[in-house]
């Protein structure tokens, strides 16, 4: 038994490595599903609403559809709806569980005021709110396990529900079936027990405070990076964006505060050219314990989010086990539910 199959049994308890082993699995699932879904061409725009592993496609959505979409699409992380929305804006409700409070909360106030929303969950109060209404549908995922760990599933089907709706241009099922096969090859050497990637990149960061630099168009990418590492590794990190970064964090870097930190940058073939300049010029600038840059691969900017989105996963798990942590393990958030349960 080699070393990080050992660490994996020894602390990985609820198999979090298994399931990041069948993100491509569950992804490629979710792309044949054919949603009985009316393509609306009357939409002011799309409110993504979800928290947590759930709500971070909404993120990626608005991102993707920045650039390929003719709606704007923005993301919501919290109770209600804001001021601007009416319900001439399309709902995507996402909740693993389907009993996640913020998100109940919003969906309930869309159709209160007449909206329409389309839920994404593995059952719970979601899929009852919505088979109660008729503006609304519901579909459902594989249950059973933590929704970080259900991102192919959750962002598949909202990848797919874009497609089917015409929000995004659909590849086809060649372009898909290509595009999985590729993620497959390229991602294989960061499984720990295949290669050594994820090993050596975990090494760069693990003992430093973590800072992610990433060009806007990957700040998605970034950020489920640094959540996954709060809650799977339970280390503190942060992410920011260039340019906007440039204009503020770019201070402590070139100074002697950047010493403590671990600096890990996210690149990608779909910066902005002036974006790759500044980051070019940033990393031979700042000051830093170790680096760490994630180079994402593929063909579109679709495939490189997913790339990057896996192997950064792997990371977070290899230095989980490193230093003695159950990747699965998160008491503080039950635990806050069970808190406001109770009041």
């Amino acid at each position: 038994m080699s070393e990080y199959e050992e660490l994996l049994d020894k602390f990985d308890k609820s198999d979090m490595a298994g399931w990041t082993r069948r993100f491509f699995d569950d992804l490629e699932s979710a792309f044949q599903r054919d949603f009985d879904v009316i393509e609306e061409n009357d939409w002011h725009g799309v409110l993504c609403v979800g928290m947590g592993g759930s709500g971070a496609g909404g993120t990626y959505l608005s991102t993707i559809s920045s650039k390929a979409a003719g709606l704007p699409v923005h993301y919501w992380r919290d109770y209600g709806l804001p001021s601007w929305w009416g319900p001439e804006w399309l709902v995507i409700a996402t909740s693993y569980s389907g009993n996640t409070e913020e998100t109940i909360s919003s969906v309930e106030m869309a159709l209160r005021e007449g909206g329409s929303v389309v839920g994404i969950s593995s059952g719970g109060r979601l899929e009852d709110l919505l088979k109660e209404s008729e503006n609304s549908v519901h579909i459902g995922v594989p249950g059973g396990q933590m929704p970080r760990s259900a991102f192919g599933h959750l962002f598949g089907t909202q990848l797919s529900l874009f497609w089917c709706m015409g929000l995004l241009p659909a590849p086809s099922n060649q372009e898909l079936e290509e595009m999985i096969a590729r993620l497959r090859s390229s991602a294989e050497e960061w499984d720990p027990l295949v290669g050594t990637k994820a090993v050596d990149a975990a090494r760069h960061i693990s003992k430093s405070e973590i800072g992610i630099v990433a060009p806007s168009i990957m700040g998605c990418v970034a950020s489920r990076f640094s959540c996954q590492l709060n809650e799977n590794s339970n280390l503190f990190a942060r992410c920011s964006e260039v340019p906007e970064m440039n204009h503020n964090e770019i201070i402590p870097w070139t100074e002697d505060s950047g010493k403590s930190q671990a600096l890990v940058l996210i690149r990608s073939d779909y910066e902005e050219a002036r974006t790759s300049a500044r980051i070019d010029w940033f990393q031979n600038e700042a000051n830093f314990s170790d680096r760490l840059v994630l180079k994402g691969e593929g063909v579109s900017l679709v495939e490189q989010m997913l790339y990057l989105s896996h192997i950064t996963d792997w990371i977070t798990i290899v230095l989980a086990v490193s230093i003695g942590v159950d990747p699965s393990e998160m008491t503080a958030i039950p635990a806050l539910k069970d808190h406001l349960g109770k009041i």
